[in-house]
């Protein structure tokens, strides 16, 4: 019986690539006009490399890019910068189609809602009020609420505790297959792959679904506790 719907943040419920594509742009746009004599596009793929060498929540990306440049600091143009991102980010940040319509539909059909993300607490706290979700989950575990990452049960079993069910009575949906479905699994939880969020050009994800629109979660529930 499924008792809990468990989301992954980034890629599953809000298009979270796309965001930090249009803000690294857009601050990458505002360091060229502060003074930065640099190539937009050898920039972003320099920016994107920082990205993947320290985590996509590092928050000193734009320093280092500017003194890797520069070898030295420059307030003006890191400012500028920071400033462009913040903005583009803010207005590019989206929650994906339907999101909201099956959010309430699962709250109607009696679910807790709950969240388990990589992102520290600030960031994805942030985004999700951002995205006026606040007052919708009945859980959110980030990375700094158990100090581990998926795939390890910790975050997982965290969650499930907070709730007070069982991982059995729950589904766990994500974008990420290594994480969200192989840690998921671990702890016994139903698993759906957020297909649509895909950045990993996944063949195969080893859910027990997939999903191409986050819509059909309501009858998979059905489904699951039809049973």
């Amino acid at each position: 019986m499924i008792k809990a719907v468990i989301f992954d943040l980034d890629n599953t419920l809000l298009d979270f690539m796309s965001m930090k594509s249009r803000a690294i742009k857009s601050g990458i746009k505002a360091m060229v006009e502060s003074g930065l004599n640099v190539d937009k596009e050898y920039a972003y793929k320099k920016i994107i490399s920082i990205y993947d060498d320290k985590g996509y929540e590092y928050q000193n990306v734009f320093d280092d890019f500017i003194e890797s440049e520069l070898k030295k600091k420059n307030f003006k143009i890191l400012a500028s910068s920071i400033s462009a991102y913040r903005k583009a980010r803010e207005a590019s940040l989206t929650l994906y189609p339907n999101v909201n319509a099956t959010l309430i539909k699962l709250i109607k059909m009696g679910l807790l809602l709950g969240v388990v993300s990589d992102a520290p607490s600030r960031e994805a706290w942030m985004r999700i009020c951002q995205l006026n979700l606040h007052h919708i989950f009945d859980s959110v575990v980030t990375f700094d609420d158990t100090g581990y990452h998926k795939p390890s049960s910790k975050p997982f079993k965290k969650v499930c505790k907070n709730l007070k069910i069982r991982p059995q009575e729950a589904i766990m949906i994500g974008d990420w297959p290594d994480r969200d479905v192989v840690g998921a699994k671990k702890v016994g939880m139903v698993t759906a792959f957020a297909k649509y969020g895909d950045t990993f050009n996944t063949k195969k994800s080893d859910a027990d679904y997939d999903l191409n629109d986050i819509s059909e979660l309501v009858e998979i529930v059905k489904k699951e506790n039809s049973n």
